[in-house]
């Protein structure tokens, strides 16, 4: 899959590595991201992909994969405007959904991050989860449910 995306984007004229490492590397401690380009001690390319994107279909694989190749084009270390070029350039081409960030759910896939704590409206019920202790989770008495309801944090399990 990997050498399918990157003659795709070849075909497109983007500029991609030459020196992309021709394995690609599962990763079974990643919770929150999809997928990781770095550069390797020999300055190619090596891509990273969660473990769990294993069981997605090849559609959601290739998009990832894409996002992955486009950051060793010059200059795309980031998600910077030419990054967004080229990404939008294989959307268009290649019917991708290619962008900055994407869930697991969006790949077919349960999500992977730890919850530890549950947002509960005391009206409707409705239960969000949080897995960093963020504004919401440590003043929930500034925020308000959709539904108008106060809001009260649990930790998760309970």
């Amino acid at each position: 899959l990997l050498q399918h995306v990157i003659r795709q984007a070849r075909a497109l004229d983007i500029p991609v590595s030459p020196a992309i490492r021709p394995t690609v590397a599962l990763n079974r401690r990643a919770k929150t991201r999809l997928g990781c380009c770095r550069r390797g001690p020999d300055g190619g390319h090596v891509i990273e992909l969660a473990a769990p994107l294993a069981q997605a279909e090849d559609r959601a694989v290739c998009q990832v994969l894409a996002h992955e190749v486009l950051h060793t084009c010059p200059g795309c270390a980031n998600h910077g405007p030419l990054w967004r070029a080229w990404a939008q350039k294989m959307n268009q081409a290649w019917g991708y959904r290619i962008r900055r960030t994407d869930t697991f759910e969006a790949m077919g896939l349960p999500d992977q991050r730890p919850v530890r704590y549950l947002v509960v409206c005391t009206r409707c019920g409705r239960r969000t989860p949080r897995m960093k202790r963020s504004p919401l989770v440590a003043h929930p008495e500034r925020y308000r449910c959709r539904c108008g309801g106060a809001l009260q944090v649990i930790p998760a399990g309970e």
